[in-house]
């Protein structure tokens, strides 16, 4: 337990710090930033108010009190890791900080009560030889930032961790919808509820928070007012011959197929408005492994969802939290 700011600045990475001295400042606000994976991350004022709801809300739903111990291992710099400290304030739980590193978990001796991480930091610490004991010192894991994929949430299935794929945004101070690995439905936190637009689009009501709606391009079906399940982006539809294809819809049934990283886009079209691009990261296969690869993907796409195009890039641009920007 520290006494004042000064007391732990020599143990404390600096931009936990700076984060705590703007935090008790007298400001009712603080600088934040979007995430970046659609374009530059915008600055954002997130109110101290609405962040301290936020918490509450996420302390309240995992049993999170003044016996809890919270990891710290994402930059503070990001929503992610300013709202575990939040919730260390407003639990008084003891919290556990670390330089942000793709293996968090190794040397770490402590028992976790709650942890936050992105897909990538899990992926890595599951490459380790004792991976699976680290992540067994969790009790209760959110994942975020990045979507998780089939092969990673199929490991964690498997795994005596309380985990949860995390659904929120800069803009509603971390999440508010929480899934557990190995269900569909997103469920809401608190009194939050859900509807959509005349696009399909996410509509969130959070009453805690003093924006209280929130207009999403993100496409879901809505199973009844607390619960959803997503679909894909309304930025990554694609429009090709009168016909509309989600593109993460068109990821998910090839993800068998390619070891490496990929996605799906569109790109424009004389003829059919756009067409269906598959991108993958890495070298370009040679021509006999690209037509084991059409034959594979005709057996799981239609004649319509076939990409026309199939791209390499050497290495993807990627957000901090490690999501991909499509290009």
């Amino acid at each position: 337990m520290y006494t004042s700011l000064d007391a732990m600045r020599n143990d404390v990475p600096t931009d936990v710090v700076d984060f705590l001295v703007e935090w008790y400042s007298d400001a009712p606000s603080l600088r934040g930033y979007t995430s970046g994976s659609t374009g530059v991350p915008k600055p954002i004022e997130l109110l101290k108010s609405d962040m301290l709801a936020s918490a509450r809300l996420t302390n309240s739903y995992l049993g999170i009190d003044a016996h809890s111990t919270l990891l710290l291992c994402l930059s503070p710099s990001y929503i992610a890791g300013k709202m575990m400290i939040v919730r260390a304030i407003a639990s008084g739980a003891q919290l556990v900080v670390l330089s942000p590193s793709s293996t968090p978990l190794v040397g770490l001796d402590v028992a976790i009560t709650m942890a936050a991480m992105v897909p990538m930091q899990v992926a890595e610490t599951l490459r380790q030889v004792d991976g699976e004991a680290q992540l067994a010192r969790v009790s209760k894991l959110l994942v975020g930032g990045a979507p998780v994929d089939d092969v990673l949430e199929q490991k964690l299935m498997t795994l005596p961790v309380e985990t949860y794929v995390t659904y929120g945004m800069t803009e509603t101070v971390s999440h508010v919808a929480l899934r557990r690995v190995g269900e569909t439905c997103y469920t809401a936190i608190g009194d939050v509820t859900f509807a959509t637009d005349e696009r399909g689009c996410l509509v969130i009501d959070a009453p805690q928070l003093s924006g209280r709606r929130f207009v999403t391009n993100d496409i879901v079906q809505i199973v009844d007012a607390c619960r959803f399940r997503w679909l894909g982006r309304y930025d990554n539809v694609i429009m090709s011959g009168g016909l509309k294809f989600c593109a993460e819809q068109l990821e998910a049934k090839i993800a068998h197929l390619i070891p490496r990283r990929y996605y799906i886009m569109a790109a424009p079209d004389e003829r059919l408005g756009q067409r269906v691009v598959l991108v993958i990261e890495g070298r370009p296969y040679d021509e006999v492994a690209l037509q084991q690869l059409r034959i594979e993907l005709s057996t799981c796409m239609s004649r319509y969802e076939m990409p026309r195009d199939i791209r390499f890039i050497e290495h993807f641009a990627e957000t901090s939290s490690g999501k991909v920007k499509r290009q």
